[in-house]
């Protein structure tokens, strides 16, 4: 796991950017790869690379080439499965290895096959390759968007980085907030694919790749796109739960694969006990460390199903208290390192975990991430199949199904209460939207927040383009459009980066993912809805996992949140000034200030019981935002950066310039 960062020039630019440059840019993602750093120069390309040491401690340095040094890599990920790809080179090709490093097989693997390699990674990476017979630089994402990668066009150059803050360090590189995609950010929560939230800077998408040619031509493909079909038919429940359970233990297994050691984020619920379960069952490997989060709040904690499901599969286990003081002193950091406005603060103590795993030396940890979107988790799927069944139910089947769903949330408790929405919204109104729309329905008050009213009505315009594009997304059924929606918003958008990822990197610590395993996914969709009525949160995992304690198998889902607002309006920190005060409210040019200053207002006034779901969301939108924007556009509260710590760092460093 790394950090990368880079530019391309194109026929007739400028010289390409002086070492300077691309250290100045290294320095800014330099939280990503810790342990040392590299760089590459000719007279067209530059590569850089911070590196977060796991496989191949001694020989693995990047920048790395192929031994005719055609190719150059940079690299920032994992490929799971390099062992066996190692091996068919061997086999089939007669290569030779000079490392034990998943760098050096990818470049072979793109050596012997080009773009062709890309469906056979398995793995969680972003990596771009050079070419220097050709003069053409190669971009590539893994198919989920597990590792971020994000590019714009800048000086008769292609400037690519793994963080927005790369950008900083490039002078020809300016950050601005796109009033239209913050619309989209407001509106849906998330960016929409291929969205950043800054002007002109793209991110790579999922699956996809990117080749740029000296001429400034771009030419892109996409390798893997989401697939919900069934590829196998099982007989029974039991031998679907069977394939299942092989599936996960095998992706697990295989994420194991490092050399230094692997934690585990343990939440209480089902998906991150079931890998603590595979993991009791790989003795080699020891007691696992894991790491949990407790709340003040009782409705948010979760400690005593943690600590239930450590003693039964013998973790080492951590749990680190998140306090209002806490999310409010670190909340200011972790906006840095998310990088773009965020409608909630269950991210802030997920930056304060990865920290404290940091300092345990932990570099590599398991997650859950993904079970729910994979086997249908949420009550969003649920919620989707009642509405879509919903004119052809009596009264009193629609009550009984309404008061099945969300019983964590306090206005549920009313089943009849819910009729009426469910009503209106039982028939699609957007195009593509139909499983998401009362979603979107709380994203409207955060829209009141834009100086230009006009932008709202077409914040989800890009969403819908979106599903328009994928020639698949019009056959699939209302649940797997649910599915895709989650996986390329939310999933994508958040729960892998912003509160994911980037929290992890931001202290040097290595999110791994086993739910999202292509072969698990692909499992995913020959068991889904098959064997049971969707009913039963995810029954197929329920059945293949009977070692689980009871108390976890029989929860309803708990989803992962912290408080919101209500930290904020307890501790008062200085930094409230961003949204207390109207010249600052109006310094962006995107907020309206004073419909700003009246939510502030009523927020900080009313009893947390007071404030709605709606209302805590654009709160923490439009605090983030105005973080963001101090932080990115003015300048202001930026965390120090060393350059002599990041050319102290380096122990690769190639100048083909030098040598012709």
């Amino acid at each position: 796991m790394c950090g990368i960062a880079g530019s391309f020039a194109f026929d007739g630019a400028t010289m390409p950017p002086s070492p300077d440059e691309i250290v100045a840019m290294l320095a800014r993602i330099g939280h990503r790869g810790p342990d040392e750093a590299g760089t590459y120069r000719d007279s067209r390309c530059t590569l850089g690379m911070v590196r977060l040491s796991i496989l191949d401690l001694a020989s693995g340095q990047q920048p790395m080439a192929t031994p005719s040094q055609r190719y150059w890599c940079v690299f920032n990920g994992e490929i799971y499965n390099y062992i066996e790809l190692r091996a068919e080179l061997q086999a089939k090709h007669g290569m030779r290895f000079a490392t034990d490093s998943d760098t050096e097989v990818l470049l072979r693997a793109w050596e012997a096959w080009g773009v062709a390699c890309l469906p056979r990674l398995n793995g969680a990476f972003a990596f771009a390759i050079y070419d220097r017979e050709t003069g053409r630089l190669i971009l590539a994402r893994d198919r989920f968007g597990k590792r971020p990668l994000f590019w714009t066009k800048a000086a008769g150059r292609v400037v690519f980085s793994s963080e927005i803050k790369g950008f900083l360090g490039c002078p020809d590189v300016s950050l601005t907030p796109d009033p239209a995609q913050i619309a989209t950010i407001l509106g849906c929560w998330t960016p929409a694919p291929g969205q950043t939230g800054w002007a002109g800077i793209e991110t790579l998408p999922a699956g996809g790749w990117m080749e740029i040619a000296t001429t400034g031509s771009l030419r892109s493909g996409r390798y893997a796109t989401l697939d919900f079909a069934a590829r196998e038919s099982f007989a029974s429940m039991a031998d679907a739960a069977a394939a299942v359970r092989d599936a996960l233990v095998q992706a697990v297994t295989i994420r194991m694969r490092s050399d230094v050691p692997v934690g585990l984020y343990l939440s209480g619920g089902l998906d991150s006990s079931i890998i603590a379960a595979i993991l009791s069952t790989l003795p080699s490997h020891g007691a696992v460390s894991s790491y949990s989060i407790g709340f003040e709040d009782e409705s948010l904690d979760e400690t005593p199903f943690q600590a239930l499901a450590s003693q039964r599969f013998g973790t080492r286990h951590t749990t680190l208290q998140a306090t209002h003081a806490d999310i409010c002193a670190a909340f200011p950091q972790a906006v840095y390192h998310a990088e773009i406005p965020i409608f909630r603060t269950a991210f802030v103590p997920m930056f304060l975990l990865s920290e404290r795993v940091q300092r345990d030396g932990i570099k590599t940890i398991l997650s859950g991430e993904g079970a729910d979107e994979v086997f249908l988790g949420y009550d969003l799927f649920r919620e989707t199949m009642l509405r879509q069944a919903w004119a052809g139910l009596d009264v009193e089947t629609r009550k009984a199904r309404v008061a099945r769903l969300n019983p964590y949330l306090k206005h549920f408790a009313n089943a009849p209460g819910m009729i009426g929405l469910y009503d209106q919204f039982a028939t699609e109104r957007l195009p593509g939207l139909f499983s998401h729309e009362i979603r979107y329905q709380n994203g409207n008050l955060s829209l009141r927040l834009l100086a230009d009213r006009a932008l709202a009505g077409q914040a989800l315009q890009p969403l819908i383009a979106s599903t328009q594009s994928d020639d698949g997304f019009a056959a699939l059924s209302a649940v797997e459009k649910a599915q895709w929606l989650e996986f390329n918003t939310l999933l994508s958008g958040y729960l892998l980066s912003s509160q994911g990822e980037r929290m992890g990197m931001a202290h040097g610590v290595e999110n791994r993912c086993p739910f999202l395993d292509f072969n698990v996914v692909g499992m995913a969709g020959s068991v889904n809805l098959k064997h049971d009525d969707g009913w039963t949160e995810k029954a197929v995992l329920k059945a293949a996992f009977p070692e689980l304690p009871d108390e976890i198998r029989g929860r309803h889902k708990h989803p992962y949140r912290a408080a919101d607002s209500k930290s904020f309006v307890q501790e008062r920190p200085d930094y409230l000034e961003l949204v207390l005060s109207a010249q600052e409210l109006g310094r962006s040019g995107v907020i309206d200030a004073r419909f700003a200053e009246r939510l502030v207002n009523k927020v900080m006034t009313t009893p947390a019981e007071g404030i709605s779901v709606a209302e805590n969301q654009a709160f923490v939108s439009l605090l983030s935002f105005q973080m963001l924007h101090a932080q990115y556009v003015c300048g202001l509260g930026l965390p120090a950066v060393s350059e002599t710590d990041l050319r102290a760092r380096l122990r690769v460093q190639v100048d083909e310039r030098l040598a012709a």
